[in-house]
């Protein structure tokens, strides 16, 4: 009974519980996505605000500008490298397996194809202007990361150029973080209660037929997220001298939150807590974590590729080698072109197959039934990238007390 009272294990029941009650109970659908949805808006409400004065604390409280330049400078580099790492394996993944063989194009619904096909891609100039908020009262409330981030780091650089006479306002901010955090507190104890809402929503409303159908593109975009975890962060982790092992394991609560409310918001305040309980510094962790959620989705990088390589496989489309360099070109781009924005995954991945203009727009509602399946696996190898991300910077600018990290994540005991 001592095990139940453990967050994890409520929450694997809980998820346990959803898949059982969608499956036998579908009508509960509807009632499942609002205890889901209550449970997500109940995190986003405290999302903007935990960004922003992480933010500020992060580069303010560092003092040395230089040095958070450099850290910024660092993460962004990082991310760029292994989101590049991401969509390369997906397209070779993809190339290996060949989950659009074998799906007829006829089978497209023509409703939603219609709807797919008149989706417009990414406009740049709006993406762009996007960044800078023109109301910062605006951003909090529509819980935009970019531009939250944007204001916030203008905000840390004037506080940290009053030097002491800022001091008072970051004692404040200090203050206010640790109300956010017991909020937060409160709400994950919670989240079993949206993990059963996320899971019995998803199989209540999309049921398992889907999978039988396009069932080979699920299980390869999952074989694809297992090789980048297993493969490519557990190769940068040990080359740093982390175990990928233990560090999944310290996440594990989070991660089976993320499973049941599909959702890697769900957890970034959670992450962030954790990861400085672990040993790092907080300017890296207010740097790095939300910064990555905007810019290093590595598990939208594997779906966007091989989405792509997928479809053109559905309609006969034999892409070259120039043609696949240029789809990672061109997803280096657009991945960071929604950022934050809801339905995200479609926006870019239209945006995309616009610009290449030889795989049919039409072939997008094939993904529509199997995308949910797929959102759990995006979020979660987001939030273990992010995690990683963190801990190999913070040791790269030695940001992070290894000894502490050993004893919280590891559970090595001193010498």
């Amino acid at each position: 009974m001592k095990y139940l009272k453990i967050l994890y294990v409520q929450v694997l029941i809980a998820i346990v519980l959803g898949v059982i009650v969608g499956h036998f109970f579908p009508g509960f659908s509807v009632t499942a996505k609002l205890l889901a949805d209550m449970f997500i808006n109940m995190i986003k409400m405290i999302i903007a605000p935990v960004i922003f004065i992480s933010i500020v604390l992060g580069i303010a409280g560092a003092g040395d500008l230089k040095k958070v330049g450099r850290v910024g400078v660092k993460g962004l580099i990082y991310f760029e490298i292994v989101t590049t790492a991401a969509i390369v394996i997906g397209l070779i993944v993809g190339n290996v397996i060949k989950p659009g063989s074998g799906v007829q194009s006829s089978a497209v619904n023509a409703e939603p194809a219609a709807k797919a096909a008149s989706a417009t891609g990414i406009d740049w100039t709006e993406f762009i202007k996007h960044i800078v908020p023109d109301n910062a009262i605006a951003a909090f409330a529509k819980g935009d990361i970019i531009q939250v981030l944007f204001f916030g780091i203008l905000f840390a650089v004037a506080l940290a150029k009053m030097g002491e006479k800022g001091s008072s306002v970051i004692a404040g901010f200090e203050k206010i973080n640790k109300i956010l955090f017991n909020i937060l507190h409160m709400v994950i104890k919670i989240s079993p209660i949206g993990a059963f809402g996320g899971m019995a929503y998803t199989i209540g409303k999309f049921g398992f037929s889907t999978l039988f159908v396009l069932g080979k593109l699920l299980i390869t975009f999952y074989i694809t997220g297992f090789l980048f975890i297993f493969v490519i962060l557990y190769l940068i982790l040990k080359f740093n001298g982390f175990s990928l092992w233990k560090l999944l394991g310290y996440i594990k609560a989070e991660l089976l939150i993320v499973l049941g409310s599909s959702s890697s918001e769900a957890v970034l305040p959670n992450i962030m807590e954790k990861l400085e309980k672990a040993g790092c510094s907080r300017n890296v962790v207010g740097l790095i974590i939300p910064s990555g959620y905007s810019f290093n989705l590595d598990g939208t990088s594997i779906y966007l590729s091989l989405a792509i390589i997928f479809l053109a496989q559905v309609f006969g489309v034999n892409l070259t080698l120039g043609q696949e360099l240029t789809v990672i070109g061109i997803l280096l781009l657009t991945s960071k072109g929604a950022a934050g924005v809801t339905g995200s995954g479609f926006l870019v991945l239209t945006s995309t197959l616009t610009i290449l203009n030889i795989i049919p727009l039409e072939g997008m509602a094939l993904l529509v039934g199997v995308d949910r399946f797929m959102s759990e696996g995006r979020a979660i190898i987001n939030v273990i990238g992010n995690t990683a991300a963190t801990v190999i910077i913070s040791k790269s600018e030695k940001e992070i007390d290894m000894q502490q990290y050993r004893l919280i994540v590891e559970k090595v005991e001193p010498a």
